[in-house]
This record gives C-alpha cells, sequence and structure tokens, in this order.
C-alpha cells in the first residue's frame, strides 16, 4: 500500500469516520489534491478497506469558458474510468462584489444539495496542509483573533459552511465557527480528510507516481486574488526563514484551534464535561506516573493534550523541543487498537503503550 494511502486510511480512523454502509461525497475540482483523494479512495475501495457509497461532485463554474468546459468533461472521463458515480453542477457566477467568495457559494451550496439529496454522510474536500497555512495568515492579516487563527476544522457541519458563506454573516465570525462531538445530528458533515498531514507536493507526486494527469487552473496565477499573492508571494519569503513553514503554520493553527475550542458542555448539550474522568484534572500539573488509556479516552481534545503535555512536562521537567506533532503521535498511540506501540520525543526519551497504559520511558536513564 502506498505512504499516501496509508495515511490517508490511519486519517479516516483518527476523525471516526464510517468505513462501510455510508454515502460520501468527493468534491473533485481536477486539480492535483482531489484527483489524488479520489485515487486514494478507490484504491481503498479496490482492496476492500472501504465498503462506501462514493459519489463524485464536479461544480462547473463556468468562469473560464472552453478551459471550464475541458475541467468538467475531464472529471467525466476519469469518474468513469474508475468505475465512480458523479453529481454535476453548473451555475453562472455574479460579477458584481467578491467573485471569489460568490464562486465559493455557489460551489457549497451545490455540494450541500447534492449530499442532502443522496443523504450523504458527508462531503470530503481536499484541503491540504498548504490551504491551512495560506487560511492561517489570510486570517493573521487581517487580525482575526484566536478563532480565526485556528484556520479550518478536519470536520465540521457543512451547513454551517454554507451559513458562513454568506455576505449578511461574514462579520459575524461564522468562518471559524467549530462543533465539537458533544453537538446534536450536524450531518452532512463538511470532511477534511488530506488536513493535517498532506501537503500540495504529495498530492502532485501520488498523482504522477499513478500516471494519473490532473488540471491546473490558471486562475491561481492570478495576483489580484489575496490568497494567490500569499501563495505565490509571501509564503516563498517566509521559506527563507524556515524552510518548513507551511508545516509550522499548519501546526500553530492546530494548536491555536485546540487553545480557543469551547470546553465540552458549551451550547448546553452536556451538562457536566468529563474533564476529570478516571481522576485526570487537566490543569493539575501532579499527573500520576501512568496514564491509563480508558481515562484518556474519555477526554474532550482540548482536555486531552493538556493532560499530555502536563504529564510529559512533570516527567521530562520541561517541554523543550516538544512539538505539537508528538501530541498528536500520542493521540493516535491511544487511539490505536494495537498494543506495544512506542511514539520517540527528542532527547531520547519515549512514550509506550502497554498494559492498556501510557508509560513515559527515558532511554538514556533506563539504561
Amino acid at each position: 500500500m502506498h505512504n499516501f494511502v496509508r495515511n490517508l486510511i490511519t486519517e479516516w480512523r483518527r476523525l471516526g469516520l464510517p468505513f462501510a454502509g455510508e454515502t460520501f461525497i468527493a468534491a473533485v475540482s481536477g486539480g492535483a489534491d482531489s484527483i489524488s483523494l479520489l485515487l486514494a479512495l478507490h484504491d481503498l475501495q479496490k482492496r476492500k478497506k472501504f465498503n462506501l457509497r462514493i459519489v463524485v461532485a464536479h461544480f462547473n463554474h463556468d468562469l473560464r469558458g472552453v478551459e471550464s468546459q475541458k475541467d468538467e468533461d475531464f472529471v467525466k472521463h476519469l469518474t468513469g474510468e474508475l468505475g465512480f458515480e458523479l453529481a454535476l453542477g453548473r451555475g453562472k457566477i455574479p460579477g458584481e462584489g467578491n467573485l471569489e467568495q460568490n464562486a465559493r457559494n455557489a460551489r457549497y451550496e451545490f455540494l450541500t444539495s447534492t449530499a442532502e439529496n443522496l443523504h450523504a454522510y458527508g462531503v470530503l474536500i481536499a484541503h491540504t496542509m498548504n490551504d491551512q497555512a495560506e487560511t492561517f495568515l489570510i486570517n493573521l492579516i487581517r487580525g482575526s483573533g484566536a478563532q480565526g487563527l485556528s484556520g479550518m476544522k478536519a470536520v465540521r457541519s457543512l451547513k454551517s459552511q454554507v451559513s458562513s458563506l454568506k455576505p449578511e454573516n461574514n462579520d459575524l465570525g461564522l468562518e471559524t465557527l467549530d462543533f465539537g462531538p458533544w453537538t446534536l445530528d450536524l450531518k452532512p458533515l463538511l470532511i477534511r480528510p488530506l488536513l493535517t498531514w498532506a501537503k500540495r507536493i504529495d498530492t502532485e507526486n501520488f498523482c504522477r507516481e499513478n500516471e494519473t494527469e490532473y488540471l491546473y487552473d490558471t486562475m491561481n496565477e492570478d495576483l489580484a486574488f489575496k490568497r494567490v499573492r500569499i501563495r505565490k508571494v509571501l509564503l516563498p519569503m517566509l521559506a527563507d526563514f524556515n524552510p518548513n513553514i507551511v508545516e509550522t503554520l499548519a501546526r500553530t493553527a492546530e494548536l491555536m484551534r485546540h487553545l480557543s475550542e469551547p470546553p465540552a458542555s458549551a451550547g448546553g448539550f452536556v451538562s457536566e464535561p468529563p474533564a476529570s474522568a478516571g481522576g485526570l484534572m487537566p490543569g493539575n500539573p501532579d499527573q500520576p506516573d501512568e496514564l491509563k488509556l480508558k481515562d484518556l479516552k474519555t477526554l474532550p481534545k482540548p482536555d486531552l493534550y493538556l493532560t499530555l503535555r502536563q504529564w510529559l512536562e512533570q516527567k521530562r521537567g520541561n517541554l523543550r523541543s516538544l512539538e505539537l506533532k508528538h501530541i498528536e503521535a500520542i493521540e493516535r498511540l491511544i487511539l490505536s487498537t494495537k498494543s506495544g506501540r512506542t511514539v520517540e520525543l527528542p532527547g531520547g526519551e519515549t512514550v509506550v503503550k502497554q498494559d492498556a497504559k501510557l508509560i513515559f520511558r527515558n532511554i538514556k536513564v533506563d539504561k
């Protein structure tokens, strides 16, 4: 199995998405990101890892004349080759106001109506870490607070996305509204299964390795759009200071999201947040020497991350060199069904899953 496909199924599992019996809409523009997602889904269907109904959805904005029609024809052809169903949408985009926003409105309204008509579990959008980094910078430049800097969420309500794109809601902060696992039924969901691990270079390479063409939108060269200027001008400048700037900004957005997320009792859906489950007390630095998996699994993500950071600080004596990727790796360790797994930390330290517990080990000290 290709690494790209393996990463997708790992993220699918981490997000708690179903592997069978549901319908998913895959939004496909024809670019490398959406084509790579489609190819990976096809691979997982062939391997019988998924037993899902996948319907490809393509919206023709008709903004580029013949080029837009070629995009539609390309997606039609590839969808047929892979054996997926296809839903097509077309619409004239209003010329007045923000063209980019108007196009996005029309696209998401089409995806929402398609998902509702097919009673879909969710819509898959192939946003990557590059998109997250660009969104973070857009929000930073316009002076957003913690919610805006938290960027896009991997899973959210699709209906909330459509609501947030309406012009009358632009100043309400709804574009960053998050929904936690304590909410009522919010399906169909908007799901970004590439967001936390795939970069644009990964999607392009996966397409090339599968000998599959992908399209390039010439509007991505138009510096009149703020996102294009950030992609073509600002990010390359920042890369001179930090070659891993895309990963850094995407991880920072993820960290901001955990810091700004409402507590589990938000909205009144849970009468009492499970922050003290199993004796774990996020906010209390005196955590147990070993953490029980059953207790950790009851914690909302912000509490889980805080608990893990405090536990590691207690065991290590500091948090130096510890990054969000290490906490995320431990989270995956907790959710994994296999035992005996290990996460390596800076300085020769490890976290081991053993006997339904997390155990901290320092290789240098334990020798």
